[in-house]
């Protein structure tokens, strides 16, 4: 996988951000940290490595952690094309209103994991985005879902800001 260079996009957005998958301020988060995939355009991708408390049980990361792996760089994928498309100066606030993950084999936590999100459709403020997680280039799991943006009378409006 080739990532872009340069800041995350929750290192240029949100570094103030305590999400427990991808807040940079959140030290006991997964930190995940998605730049544009310099290889596949239109794609955003993270490389994340494991540990054993991110274990379901030895040698197999937890169906949880890996739904967060997905919301969340599914959810930043959403984040960047919107502003990309010019919706915004600024990270729009958004959240994840549908979220199907199919599991295709256990994901092994012992080498690196690369997370995939790629924009499908967009209408204005609601993104559809399909995401893989893949180990050595086989997948292990797939998603679909649906990122919105929010406005002030949300709880999480002004979530990037911390």
């Amino acid at each position: 996988m080739n990532e872009g260079r340069g800041p995350s996009l929750q290192e240029r957005f949100a570094p103030q951000g305590r999400c427990f998958g991808c807040g940079p301020a959140n030290e006991h988060g997964l930190r995940i940290s998605t730049r544009p995939s310099a290889d596949q355009p239109g794609t955003v991708a993270t490389v994340w490595h494991a540990g054993r408390e991110h274990e379901a049980f030895a040698g197999v990361v937890n169906g949880g952690i890996c739904g967060t792996l997905l919301d969340c760089t599914m959810n930043w994928a959403a984040v960047g094309h919107l502003v990309g498309a010019g919706t915004s100066d600024v990270a729009p606030d958004t959240v994840t209103a549908q979220l199907s993950i199919e599991f295709l084999a256990p994901t092994p936590s012992d080498r690196p994991i690369v997370v995939r999100g790629r924009v499908v459709r967009s209408d204005g403020h609601r993104v559809l985005v399909e995401g893989s997680i893949e180990v050595d280039g086989v997948a292990s799991a797939t998603a679909r879902g649906t990122f919105v943006t929010v406005g002030r009378d949300h709880p999480a409006f002004g979530r990037w800001r911390g």
